[in-house]
Protein backbone atom coordinates (compact mmCIF):
# COMPACT_ATOMS: atom_id res chain seq x y z
CA UNK A 1 0.00 0.00 0.00
CA UNK A 2 0.91 3.11 -0.54
CA UNK A 3 0.89 4.38 2.74
CA UNK A 4 3.84 2.22 3.85
CA UNK A 5 6.20 4.49 1.17
CA UNK A 6 6.76 6.75 4.02
CA UNK A 7 6.36 5.14 7.59
CA UNK A 8 10.22 3.64 8.28
CA UNK A 9 9.66 -0.35 8.83
CA UNK A 10 12.20 -2.44 10.21
CA UNK A 11 11.89 -3.93 6.51
CA UNK A 12 14.12 -7.26 5.80
CA UNK A 13 13.44 -7.49 1.77
CA UNK A 14 12.98 -4.00 0.06
CA UNK A 15 10.57 -5.47 -2.91
CA UNK A 16 11.74 -3.37 -6.40
CA UNK A 17 10.10 -4.45 -9.92
CA UNK A 18 12.17 -3.63 -12.49
CA UNK A 19 12.22 -4.62 -16.70
CA UNK A 20 10.34 -7.70 -18.25
CA UNK A 21 11.46 -10.86 -20.14
CA UNK A 22 10.09 -13.49 -21.98
CA UNK A 23 10.75 -17.29 -21.84
CA UNK A 24 11.61 -19.54 -24.29
CA UNK A 25 8.26 -20.91 -26.13
CA UNK A 26 8.76 -24.21 -25.69
CA UNK A 27 8.96 -23.57 -21.86
CA UNK A 28 5.27 -22.21 -22.02
CA UNK A 29 4.11 -25.51 -23.20
CA UNK A 30 5.63 -27.76 -19.64
CA UNK A 31 2.57 -26.56 -17.01
CA UNK A 32 -0.64 -28.32 -18.96
CA UNK A 33 -3.57 -27.40 -17.45
CA UNK A 34 -4.77 -30.53 -15.30
CA UNK A 35 -8.22 -30.76 -14.46
CA UNK A 36 -8.74 -33.10 -11.19
CA UNK A 37 -12.42 -33.25 -9.54
CA UNK A 38 -11.73 -32.14 -5.63
CA UNK A 39 -14.31 -33.50 -4.21
CA UNK A 40 -13.28 -37.27 -4.89
CA UNK A 41 -9.41 -36.52 -5.02
CA UNK A 42 -7.33 -39.65 -4.79
CA UNK A 43 -4.96 -40.04 -2.20
CA UNK A 44 -1.49 -40.32 -3.83
CA UNK A 45 1.89 -41.21 -2.10
CA UNK A 46 4.94 -39.05 -2.11
CA UNK A 47 7.20 -39.60 -5.54
CA UNK A 48 9.95 -38.76 -7.12
CA UNK A 49 10.15 -36.84 -10.27
CA UNK A 50 8.53 -34.09 -11.81
CA UNK A 51 9.31 -30.13 -12.26
CA UNK A 52 7.64 -27.13 -10.92
CA UNK A 53 7.49 -23.99 -12.14
CA UNK A 54 7.95 -21.16 -9.78
CA UNK A 55 7.11 -17.33 -10.53
CA UNK A 56 9.84 -14.74 -9.78
CA UNK A 57 9.57 -10.81 -10.98
CA UNK A 58 12.33 -9.15 -12.70
CA UNK A 59 15.68 -9.19 -11.47
CA UNK A 60 19.11 -7.82 -11.28
CA UNK A 61 21.27 -9.87 -9.42
CA UNK A 62 20.93 -13.60 -8.19
CA UNK A 63 23.49 -12.78 -4.76
CA UNK A 64 21.33 -13.40 -2.21
CA UNK A 65 23.16 -10.90 0.04
CA UNK A 66 22.06 -7.86 -2.32
CA UNK A 67 18.87 -8.64 -3.82
CA UNK A 68 16.07 -6.76 -3.22
CA UNK A 69 13.21 -8.91 -5.07
CA UNK A 70 11.09 -10.43 -2.56
CA UNK A 71 10.36 -13.16 -5.09
CA UNK A 72 14.06 -14.04 -5.20
CA UNK A 73 14.24 -13.80 -1.64
CA UNK A 74 11.72 -16.66 -0.93
CA UNK A 75 13.14 -18.72 -4.43
CA UNK A 76 16.90 -18.33 -2.88
CA UNK A 77 15.45 -20.57 0.33
CA UNK A 78 15.84 -23.96 -2.04
CA UNK A 79 19.43 -23.08 -2.23
CA UNK A 80 20.91 -21.05 0.43
CA UNK A 81 20.34 -22.10 4.14
CA UNK A 82 21.16 -19.61 7.37
CA UNK A 83 22.17 -20.74 10.68
CA UNK A 84 18.85 -20.56 12.18
CA UNK A 85 15.05 -20.62 10.79
CA UNK A 86 11.84 -19.45 12.39
CA UNK A 87 9.53 -21.88 13.00
CA UNK A 88 5.83 -21.83 13.17
CA UNK A 89 5.48 -19.68 15.98
CA UNK A 90 8.17 -17.10 14.91
CA UNK A 91 10.81 -18.68 17.12
CA UNK A 92 14.16 -19.57 15.89
CA UNK A 93 15.11 -22.98 14.90
CA UNK A 94 18.31 -24.94 13.89
CA UNK A 95 18.98 -24.97 10.35
CA UNK A 96 22.78 -24.96 9.88
CA UNK A 97 23.33 -24.48 13.63
CA UNK A 98 22.82 -27.87 15.53
CA UNK A 99 23.08 -26.50 18.64
CA UNK A 100 23.82 -22.91 20.64
CA UNK A 101 24.52 -21.50 23.99
CA UNK A 102 24.09 -17.78 24.94
CA UNK A 103 27.07 -16.79 27.00
CA UNK A 104 28.69 -13.92 29.11
CA UNK A 105 25.08 -11.93 29.44
CA UNK A 106 24.02 -12.95 26.20
CA UNK A 107 27.27 -11.41 24.51
CA UNK A 108 28.48 -14.07 22.99
CA UNK A 109 26.73 -16.81 21.24
CA UNK A 110 28.53 -19.94 20.80
CA UNK A 111 27.27 -22.13 18.01
CA UNK A 112 28.19 -25.63 17.24
CA UNK A 113 27.28 -26.03 13.54
CA UNK A 114 25.52 -29.24 11.47
CA UNK A 115 29.11 -31.66 10.77
CA UNK A 116 26.78 -33.54 7.64
CA UNK A 117 26.50 -30.47 5.68
CA UNK A 118 27.74 -29.93 2.15
CA UNK A 119 28.23 -27.46 -0.47
CA UNK A 120 26.53 -27.66 -3.82
CA UNK A 121 29.99 -28.21 -5.27
CA UNK A 122 31.10 -31.25 -2.85
CA UNK A 123 32.60 -28.60 -0.38
CA UNK A 124 32.31 -29.18 3.45
CA UNK A 125 30.48 -26.92 5.10
CA UNK A 126 32.57 -25.28 8.41
CA UNK A 127 33.12 -22.30 10.73
CA UNK A 128 35.03 -20.78 7.91
CA UNK A 129 32.00 -20.32 6.33
CA UNK A 130 30.29 -18.48 8.22
CA UNK A 131 32.91 -16.32 9.33
CA UNK A 132 33.47 -15.37 5.84
CA UNK A 133 29.35 -14.41 5.79
CA UNK A 134 29.53 -11.96 8.66
CA UNK A 135 32.66 -10.33 7.48
CA UNK A 136 31.32 -10.02 4.34
CA UNK A 137 28.01 -8.59 5.42
CA UNK A 138 30.15 -6.39 7.54
CA UNK A 139 32.15 -5.03 4.52
CA UNK A 140 28.73 -4.18 2.53
CA UNK A 141 27.30 -0.79 1.70
CA UNK A 142 24.57 0.23 3.70
CA UNK A 143 22.34 -0.27 0.73
CA UNK A 144 23.23 -4.06 0.70
CA UNK A 145 19.72 -5.84 2.13
CA UNK A 146 21.42 -8.26 4.84
CA UNK A 147 23.56 -4.59 5.81
CA UNK A 148 20.51 -2.38 6.50
CA UNK A 149 18.74 -5.61 8.57
CA UNK A 150 21.32 -5.13 11.05
CA UNK A 151 21.44 -1.45 11.44
CA UNK A 152 17.64 -1.23 11.28
CA UNK A 153 17.33 -3.82 13.98
CA UNK A 154 20.25 -2.12 15.73
CA UNK A 155 19.54 1.18 14.97
CA UNK A 156 17.66 2.01 18.08
CA UNK A 157 20.10 1.99 20.61
CA UNK A 158 23.28 0.80 19.21
CA UNK A 159 26.13 2.53 16.99
CA UNK A 160 25.24 1.94 12.87
CA UNK A 161 28.81 0.60 12.73
CA UNK A 162 27.88 -3.03 12.04
CA UNK A 163 32.09 -3.58 12.11
CA UNK A 164 31.80 -2.62 16.29
CA UNK A 165 28.66 -4.88 16.83
CA UNK A 166 29.16 -7.99 15.85
CA UNK A 167 32.92 -10.23 15.67
CA UNK A 168 33.30 -13.80 14.91
CA UNK A 169 35.99 -16.22 16.61
CA UNK A 170 36.32 -19.88 15.38
CA UNK A 171 36.62 -22.53 17.46
CA UNK A 172 37.57 -25.54 15.36
CA UNK A 173 35.86 -26.44 12.20
CA UNK A 174 32.06 -26.73 13.59
CA UNK A 175 32.37 -24.31 16.50
CA UNK A 176 32.23 -20.31 16.26
CA UNK A 177 31.71 -18.00 18.97
CA UNK A 178 29.42 -14.67 17.68
CA UNK A 179 30.26 -11.53 19.42
CA UNK A 180 28.52 -8.61 20.24
CA UNK A 181 28.94 -5.49 21.58
CA UNK A 182 26.41 -5.79 24.08
CA UNK A 183 23.85 -8.07 24.91
CA UNK A 184 20.14 -7.95 22.45
CA UNK A 185 17.20 -9.59 22.87
CA UNK A 186 17.05 -10.17 18.97
CA UNK A 187 20.68 -12.01 18.31
CA UNK A 188 19.64 -15.16 17.15
CA UNK A 189 16.67 -13.81 14.91
CA UNK A 190 19.84 -11.40 13.24
CA UNK A 191 21.06 -14.73 12.41
CA UNK A 192 18.88 -16.12 10.00
CA UNK A 193 20.26 -14.66 7.00
CA UNK A 194 21.80 -17.07 3.87
CA UNK A 195 25.58 -18.06 4.56
CA UNK A 196 27.61 -18.45 1.68
CA UNK A 197 30.72 -20.16 0.67
CA UNK A 198 34.34 -18.72 1.62
CA UNK A 199 36.19 -21.22 -0.66
CA UNK A 200 34.01 -19.75 -3.66
CA UNK A 201 35.47 -16.50 -3.48
CA UNK A 202 39.23 -16.28 -1.16
CA UNK A 203 41.56 -17.04 -3.66
CA UNK A 204 44.28 -17.53 -0.52
CA UNK A 205 44.07 -14.81 1.94
CA UNK A 206 40.94 -13.60 2.90
CA UNK A 207 40.76 -9.64 1.92
CA UNK A 208 38.62 -6.80 0.51
CA UNK A 209 39.19 -8.21 -3.05
CA UNK A 210 37.16 -11.47 -1.61
CA UNK A 211 34.28 -9.58 -0.09
CA UNK A 212 33.56 -7.59 -3.15
CA UNK A 213 33.29 -11.06 -5.10
CA UNK A 214 30.38 -12.05 -2.47
CA UNK A 215 29.31 -9.08 -3.11
CA UNK A 216 29.27 -9.21 -6.94
CA UNK A 217 25.98 -8.10 -8.67
CA UNK A 218 26.55 -9.75 -12.43
CA UNK A 219 27.66 -12.94 -12.76
CA UNK A 220 27.14 -14.61 -10.18
CA UNK A 221 26.68 -18.15 -9.78
CA UNK A 222 24.65 -19.28 -6.78
CA UNK A 223 25.95 -22.46 -4.28
CA UNK A 224 24.92 -23.19 -1.05
CA UNK A 225 23.60 -25.91 1.30
CA UNK A 226 20.07 -26.62 0.47
CA UNK A 227 17.47 -28.95 -1.06
CA UNK A 228 18.08 -27.40 -4.53
CA UNK A 229 21.03 -26.27 -6.52
CA UNK A 230 21.97 -23.98 -9.29
CA UNK A 231 21.83 -25.32 -12.65
CA UNK A 232 21.49 -22.64 -15.39
CA UNK A 233 20.41 -18.61 -15.63
CA UNK A 234 18.90 -17.02 -19.12
CA UNK A 235 19.21 -13.05 -18.01
CA UNK A 236 15.42 -12.13 -17.57
CA UNK A 237 13.77 -15.63 -18.59
CA UNK A 238 14.72 -18.51 -16.46
CA UNK A 239 16.71 -19.74 -13.45
CA UNK A 240 16.59 -23.59 -13.71
CA UNK A 241 17.10 -25.89 -10.22
CA UNK A 242 17.98 -29.29 -9.65
CA UNK A 243 17.33 -31.70 -6.48
CA UNK A 244 21.01 -32.11 -4.75
CA UNK A 245 21.72 -35.39 -4.50
CA UNK A 246 23.62 -34.58 -1.35
CA UNK A 247 21.30 -32.83 0.70
CA UNK A 248 21.61 -33.98 4.29
CA UNK A 249 17.82 -34.85 4.84
CA UNK A 250 17.22 -36.52 1.77
CA UNK A 251 16.81 -35.71 -1.87
CA UNK A 252 13.71 -33.73 -2.91
CA UNK A 253 10.90 -35.03 -4.52
CA UNK A 254 10.98 -32.67 -7.24
CA UNK A 255 13.27 -33.22 -10.16
CA UNK A 256 13.63 -29.95 -11.37
CA UNK A 257 12.40 -26.18 -10.14
CA UNK A 258 12.05 -23.47 -13.23
CA UNK A 259 11.83 -20.27 -11.72
CA UNK A 260 9.91 -18.28 -14.55
CA UNK A 261 10.54 -14.94 -15.00
CA UNK A 262 7.76 -11.99 -15.66
CA UNK A 263 7.36 -8.86 -15.12
CA UNK A 264 5.52 -8.01 -12.37
CA UNK A 265 3.17 -9.40 -9.71
CA UNK A 266 -0.13 -8.63 -11.86
CA UNK A 267 1.51 -10.76 -14.69
CA UNK A 268 2.70 -13.41 -12.33
CA UNK A 269 -1.03 -14.19 -11.24
CA UNK A 270 -2.36 -14.33 -15.58
CA UNK A 271 0.52 -16.58 -15.35
CA UNK A 272 -0.70 -19.02 -12.78
CA UNK A 273 -4.11 -18.68 -14.11
CA UNK A 274 -3.21 -19.98 -17.84
CA UNK A 275 -0.98 -22.71 -16.60
CA UNK A 276 2.57 -21.12 -17.18
CA UNK A 277 3.43 -21.59 -13.71
CA UNK A 278 2.35 -23.60 -10.71
CA UNK A 279 2.28 -20.80 -7.92
CA UNK A 280 1.18 -17.49 -6.90
CA UNK A 281 0.33 -15.38 -4.39
CA UNK A 282 -3.00 -13.39 -4.73
CA UNK A 283 -3.20 -9.93 -4.93
CA UNK A 284 -6.21 -7.87 -2.87
CA UNK A 285 -9.01 -10.11 -0.88
CA UNK A 286 -11.01 -11.68 -3.70
CA UNK A 287 -9.37 -15.24 -3.58
CA UNK A 288 -12.54 -17.41 -3.17
CA UNK A 289 -12.82 -17.40 -7.15
CA UNK A 290 -10.11 -19.74 -7.55
CA UNK A 291 -11.65 -22.19 -4.97
CA UNK A 292 -14.52 -22.62 -7.76
CA UNK A 293 -11.44 -24.39 -9.51
CA UNK A 294 -10.53 -27.71 -9.99
CA UNK A 295 -6.91 -26.67 -10.83
CA UNK A 296 -6.24 -24.34 -7.47
CA UNK A 297 -5.47 -24.83 -4.04
CA UNK A 298 -5.08 -22.17 -1.58
CA UNK A 299 -3.30 -21.88 1.16
CA UNK A 300 -4.23 -18.63 3.35
CA UNK A 301 -1.20 -16.98 5.83
CA UNK A 302 -0.86 -14.10 7.74
CA UNK A 303 0.52 -11.23 6.47
CA UNK A 304 2.78 -9.16 8.05
CA UNK A 305 0.53 -5.88 7.36
CA UNK A 306 -0.71 -5.07 10.26
CA UNK A 307 -3.55 -2.10 10.44
CA UNK A 308 -4.08 0.52 13.42
CA UNK A 309 -5.30 3.89 14.37
CA UNK A 310 -3.25 6.39 15.70
CA UNK A 311 -3.42 9.32 18.05
CA UNK A 312 -2.02 12.75 17.78
CA UNK A 313 -0.64 12.93 21.31
CA UNK A 314 0.61 16.51 20.15
CA UNK A 315 -3.32 17.46 20.75
CA UNK A 316 -4.53 17.91 24.44
CA UNK A 317 -7.35 15.52 24.21
CA UNK A 318 -5.05 12.69 23.67
CA UNK A 319 -2.38 13.47 26.01
CA UNK A 320 -4.23 14.67 29.06
CA UNK A 321 -4.90 12.50 31.69
CA UNK A 322 -7.96 12.00 30.44
CA UNK A 323 -6.93 10.78 26.83
CA UNK A 324 -6.61 7.14 27.84
CA UNK A 325 -10.43 6.39 28.73
CA UNK A 326 -10.85 8.15 25.54
CA UNK A 327 -8.84 5.64 23.53
CA UNK A 328 -10.18 2.71 26.06
CA UNK A 329 -13.71 4.12 24.85
CA UNK A 330 -13.05 3.84 21.29
CA UNK A 331 -11.54 0.43 21.40
CA UNK A 332 -14.50 -0.99 22.78
CA UNK A 333 -16.28 0.98 20.53
CA UNK A 334 -14.84 -0.34 17.08
CA UNK A 335 -16.45 -3.02 15.71
CA UNK A 336 -13.45 -4.75 14.28
CA UNK A 337 -15.33 -8.46 13.41
CA UNK A 338 -17.65 -6.46 11.44
CA UNK A 339 -14.49 -4.31 9.01
CA UNK A 340 -12.73 -7.60 8.74
CA UNK A 341 -16.13 -9.98 7.82
CA UNK A 342 -17.53 -6.71 5.37
CA UNK A 343 -14.15 -5.10 4.33
CA UNK A 344 -11.55 -8.10 4.17
CA UNK A 345 -14.08 -10.78 3.82
CA UNK A 346 -12.93 -12.71 6.57
CA UNK A 347 -9.25 -12.53 5.44
CA UNK A 348 -7.42 -10.86 8.37
CA UNK A 349 -7.19 -11.14 12.22
CA UNK A 350 -8.50 -9.23 14.90
CA UNK A 351 -5.55 -8.23 17.50
CA UNK A 352 -4.66 -5.56 20.39
CA UNK A 353 -0.75 -5.15 19.67
CA UNK A 354 1.51 -4.61 16.42
CA UNK A 355 3.08 -8.48 17.20
CA UNK A 356 2.45 -10.86 14.85
CA UNK A 357 -0.48 -13.07 16.16
CA UNK A 358 1.30 -16.16 15.41
CA UNK A 359 4.41 -14.94 17.32
CA UNK A 360 5.98 -17.03 20.66
CA UNK A 361 6.37 -13.59 22.73
CA UNK A 362 2.25 -13.09 22.17
CA UNK A 363 0.98 -12.73 25.61
CA UNK A 364 -2.26 -12.90 26.80
CA UNK A 365 -3.21 -9.25 26.57
CA UNK A 366 -3.05 -9.79 22.74
CA UNK A 367 -7.19 -9.55 22.83
CA UNK A 368 -8.48 -7.25 25.68
CA UNK A 369 -10.99 -4.80 23.67
CA UNK A 370 -13.61 -7.10 22.28
CA UNK A 371 -16.38 -4.69 20.63
CA UNK A 372 -18.16 -3.50 23.69
CA UNK A 373 -20.89 -0.72 23.05
CA UNK A 374 -22.15 -0.23 26.60
CA UNK A 375 -18.84 -0.71 27.70
CA UNK A 376 -17.64 2.17 25.29
CA UNK A 377 -20.22 4.72 26.85
CA UNK A 378 -19.34 3.84 30.27
CA UNK A 379 -15.72 4.78 29.23
CA UNK A 380 -16.73 8.11 28.02
CA UNK A 381 -18.93 8.93 30.90
CA UNK A 382 -16.05 8.34 33.15
CA UNK A 383 -14.67 11.31 31.47
CA UNK A 384 -17.91 13.73 32.42
CA UNK A 385 -19.04 13.82 29.23
CA UNK A 386 -22.49 14.48 28.14
CA UNK A 387 -24.91 14.68 25.37
CA UNK A 388 -26.11 18.11 26.55
CA UNK A 389 -27.91 19.61 23.54
CA UNK A 390 -29.48 16.25 22.56
CA UNK A 391 -27.83 16.15 18.82
CA UNK A 392 -26.21 12.51 19.58
CA UNK A 393 -22.67 13.49 20.53
CA UNK A 394 -21.05 14.14 23.54
CA UNK A 395 -19.74 17.79 24.64
CA UNK A 396 -17.05 17.50 27.35
CA UNK A 397 -16.26 18.45 30.86
CA UNK A 398 -16.95 22.17 30.44
CA UNK A 399 -20.21 21.34 27.33
CA UNK A 400 -17.82 21.94 25.02
CA UNK A 401 -18.39 20.00 21.62
CA UNK A 402 -16.14 17.60 20.81
CA UNK A 403 -15.19 17.08 17.05
CA UNK A 404 -12.52 14.74 15.79
CA UNK A 405 -11.16 14.27 12.58
CA UNK A 406 -9.86 11.07 10.63
CA UNK A 407 -7.57 10.78 8.30
CA UNK A 408 -6.59 7.74 5.32
CA UNK A 409 -5.33 7.68 2.57
CA UNK A 410 -9.09 6.91 0.85
CA UNK A 411 -8.01 5.80 -2.53
CA UNK A 412 -6.87 3.06 -1.19
CA UNK A 413 -10.45 1.04 -1.51
CA UNK A 414 -10.55 -0.82 1.71
CA UNK A 415 -8.89 1.86 3.89
CA UNK A 416 -11.84 3.94 2.42
CA UNK A 417 -14.40 0.96 3.05
CA UNK A 418 -12.56 0.63 7.11
CA UNK A 419 -12.08 4.15 7.83
CA UNK A 420 -16.05 4.69 6.64
CA UNK A 421 -17.05 1.97 9.20
CA UNK A 422 -14.74 3.36 12.01
CA UNK A 423 -16.35 6.64 11.66
CA UNK A 424 -20.18 5.17 11.42
CA UNK A 425 -19.27 3.19 15.09
CA UNK A 426 -17.46 6.10 16.82
CA UNK A 427 -20.25 8.30 15.89
CA UNK A 428 -23.19 5.90 17.08
CA UNK A 429 -21.09 6.21 20.60
CA UNK A 430 -21.45 9.45 20.73
CA UNK A 431 -18.35 10.74 19.61
CA UNK A 432 -18.45 13.06 16.77
CA UNK A 433 -16.06 12.01 14.19
CA UNK A 434 -15.66 13.62 10.96
CA UNK A 435 -14.45 12.57 7.78
CA UNK A 436 -10.91 14.19 6.69
CA UNK A 437 -10.48 12.50 3.12
CA UNK A 438 -12.55 12.11 -0.20
CA UNK A 439 -15.33 9.31 0.10
CA UNK A 440 -15.35 8.71 -3.48
CA UNK A 441 -12.58 7.48 -5.22
CA UNK A 442 -13.02 8.95 -8.63
CA UNK A 443 -13.69 6.33 -11.45
CA UNK A 444 -10.90 7.23 -13.82
CA UNK A 445 -8.89 6.37 -11.18
CA UNK A 446 -4.76 6.14 -12.02
CA UNK A 447 -1.61 5.50 -10.17
CA UNK A 448 -0.16 9.01 -10.35
CA UNK A 449 -3.87 10.00 -8.44
CA UNK A 450 -3.44 7.61 -5.88
CA UNK A 451 0.27 8.23 -4.85
CA UNK A 452 -0.51 12.11 -4.80
CA UNK A 453 -3.33 11.80 -2.28
CA UNK A 454 -1.34 9.40 -0.37
CA UNK A 455 1.57 12.02 -0.45
CA UNK A 456 -1.10 14.88 0.43
CA UNK A 457 -2.52 12.63 3.50
CA UNK A 458 1.05 11.96 4.46
CA UNK A 459 2.19 15.69 4.96
CA UNK A 460 -0.78 16.28 7.30
CA UNK A 461 0.19 13.48 9.26
CA UNK A 462 4.03 14.59 9.19
CA UNK A 463 2.61 18.13 9.98
CA UNK A 464 0.67 17.02 12.76
CA UNK A 465 -2.18 17.99 10.99
CA UNK A 466 -5.06 15.63 11.82
CA UNK A 467 -6.64 13.74 15.38
CA UNK A 468 -6.74 10.24 14.24
CA UNK A 469 -5.30 8.75 11.65
CA UNK A 470 -5.90 5.28 10.21
CA UNK A 471 -2.32 3.60 8.71
CA UNK A 472 -0.65 0.43 8.61
CA UNK A 473 3.05 -1.08 8.94
CA UNK A 474 4.32 -3.58 6.96
CA UNK A 475 5.93 -5.27 9.98
CA UNK A 476 8.65 -7.65 10.35
CA UNK A 477 8.89 -10.79 12.37
CA UNK A 478 11.02 -9.35 14.73
CA UNK A 479 9.17 -7.28 16.86
CA UNK A 480 11.46 -4.57 17.79
CA UNK A 481 8.77 -1.68 18.22
CA UNK A 482 10.85 1.17 19.30
CA UNK A 483 10.41 2.75 15.98
CA UNK A 484 6.51 3.31 16.63
CA UNK A 485 6.49 3.99 20.20
CA UNK A 486 10.10 5.33 21.69
CA UNK A 487 10.14 8.98 22.15
CA UNK A 488 13.79 9.31 20.65
CA UNK A 489 11.75 8.44 17.41
CA UNK A 490 9.87 11.89 17.29
CA UNK A 491 12.19 13.57 15.45
CA UNK A 492 12.81 10.64 12.86
CA UNK A 493 9.32 10.53 12.10
CA UNK A 494 8.54 6.84 12.66
CA UNK A 495 6.88 7.61 15.82
CA UNK A 496 4.11 10.24 14.01
CA UNK A 497 2.06 9.90 16.85
CA UNK A 498 4.36 12.04 18.93
CA UNK A 499 3.92 9.69 21.70
CA UNK A 500 6.19 10.70 25.07
CA UNK A 501 5.95 7.91 28.31
CA UNK A 502 8.84 7.00 30.03
CA UNK A 503 7.90 3.63 31.21
CA UNK A 504 7.06 2.57 27.56
CA UNK A 505 10.69 4.15 26.73
CA UNK A 506 12.39 1.61 29.60
CA UNK A 507 9.91 -0.91 28.92
CA UNK A 508 11.20 -0.98 25.25
CA UNK A 509 14.62 -1.28 26.81
CA UNK A 510 13.84 -3.62 28.58
CA UNK A 511 13.14 -5.55 25.78
CA UNK A 512 15.55 -4.48 23.30
CA UNK A 513 18.25 -5.39 26.35
CA UNK A 514 17.08 -9.02 27.17
CA UNK A 515 19.83 -11.19 27.71
CA UNK A 516 18.46 -14.79 26.92
CA UNK A 517 15.47 -15.50 25.68
CA UNK A 518 13.11 -16.86 28.69
CA UNK A 519 14.39 -12.47 30.21
CA UNK A 520 13.06 -11.87 26.09
CA UNK A 521 9.94 -13.35 26.90
CA UNK A 522 9.44 -11.53 30.17
CA UNK A 523 9.75 -8.15 29.03
CA UNK A 524 7.84 -8.54 26.32
CA UNK A 525 4.86 -9.80 28.89
CA UNK A 526 5.37 -6.52 30.33
CA UNK A 527 5.77 -4.10 27.20
CA UNK A 528 2.16 -5.63 25.88
CA UNK A 529 0.66 -5.12 29.30
CA UNK A 530 1.60 -1.30 28.57
CA UNK A 531 0.68 -1.03 25.49
CA UNK A 532 -2.86 -2.45 26.02
CA UNK A 533 -3.14 -0.53 28.83
CA UNK A 534 -1.59 3.12 27.45
CA UNK A 535 -3.30 2.29 23.99
CA UNK A 536 -0.88 4.62 22.24
CA UNK A 537 -2.29 2.93 18.91
CA UNK A 538 -5.86 1.09 18.92
CA UNK A 539 -4.51 -2.61 16.90
CA UNK A 540 -7.10 -3.23 14.33
CA UNK A 541 -5.83 -6.39 12.67
CA UNK A 542 -3.04 -8.22 10.57
CA UNK A 543 -4.36 -9.04 6.94
CA UNK A 544 -4.13 -12.50 5.31
CA UNK A 545 -2.79 -13.56 2.17
CA UNK A 546 -2.79 -16.74 0.47
CA UNK A 547 -0.65 -18.64 -1.68
CA UNK A 548 -2.60 -20.38 -5.13
CA UNK A 549 -1.07 -24.05 -6.25
CA UNK A 550 -2.06 -26.13 -8.86
CA UNK A 551 -3.51 -29.12 -7.60
CA UNK A 552 -1.23 -31.68 -8.76
CA UNK A 553 1.07 -30.04 -6.50
CA UNK A 554 1.08 -32.28 -3.36
CA UNK A 555 2.72 -32.70 0.31
CA UNK A 556 3.36 -31.24 2.99
CA UNK A 557 2.53 -27.45 1.67
CA UNK A 558 2.80 -24.50 4.26
CA UNK A 559 3.60 -21.15 3.43
CA UNK A 560 4.47 -18.41 5.72
CA UNK A 561 5.09 -14.59 5.01
CA UNK A 562 8.42 -15.37 5.40
CA UNK A 563 9.20 -18.29 3.41
CA UNK A 564 6.30 -19.34 1.00
CA UNK A 565 8.12 -22.16 -0.39
CA UNK A 566 8.48 -23.61 3.32
CA UNK A 567 9.18 -27.70 3.32
CA UNK A 568 9.41 -27.61 -0.51
CA UNK A 569 11.58 -31.01 -0.06
CA UNK A 570 8.34 -32.40 0.66
CA UNK A 571 6.09 -31.74 -1.86
CA UNK A 572 5.69 -33.91 -4.88
CA UNK A 573 4.08 -34.50 -7.73
CA UNK A 574 1.75 -37.86 -8.60
CA UNK A 575 3.67 -40.13 -11.49
CA UNK A 576 0.36 -39.40 -13.22
CA UNK A 577 1.00 -35.60 -13.72
CA UNK A 578 4.67 -34.86 -13.87
CA UNK A 579 5.95 -34.34 -17.59
CA UNK A 580 9.17 -34.71 -19.01
CA UNK A 581 11.23 -32.43 -19.23
CA UNK A 582 15.00 -31.77 -20.94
Amino acid sequence: MKCKRILVTILIIVITLVTIGCVKKEEDNITEVFDMDKNNEIEYEPEYGGQLVLPLTTLDTLNPLISENISYYHFSKLIFEGLFELDNDLNVINQLAEDYTIKEDGRVINIKLKDNVLWHDGEKFTSEDVAFTINTIKYAHNDTSYKKMFNNILGSFNSSNIGRIMDVQIINDHNIDIIFDRSFSHELETLTFPIIPKHKFVMGRENKNSYMAALAKEGYTPIGTGPYEFESYEKYKTIRLKSYEGYRDGKAYIDQIIGKILQDDELVLTAFETGQVHVATTEGIDWEKYDQSNRVRIYEFISQDYEFLGFNFSKGIFSSENGNTLRKAMAYGIDRQAIIQRVYLGHAIQIDLPIHPNSWLLSEDANVYGYNPSKAREEIEKLGWKDINGDGFYEDENGKEVILRLITNSYNPLRLKAADMIVENLRKMGINVVKDYPEVIPDNITEEMIESQWENTNNQILKGNYDIALSGWHLSWIPELSFAYHSSKIKSNTNFIRYKNEIMDEALVEAFNASNRENKLRAYEKLQKIITEELPYISLYFKNNALLIDRKIMGDIDPTFYNLYRNIGKWYIPKGFQQKHN
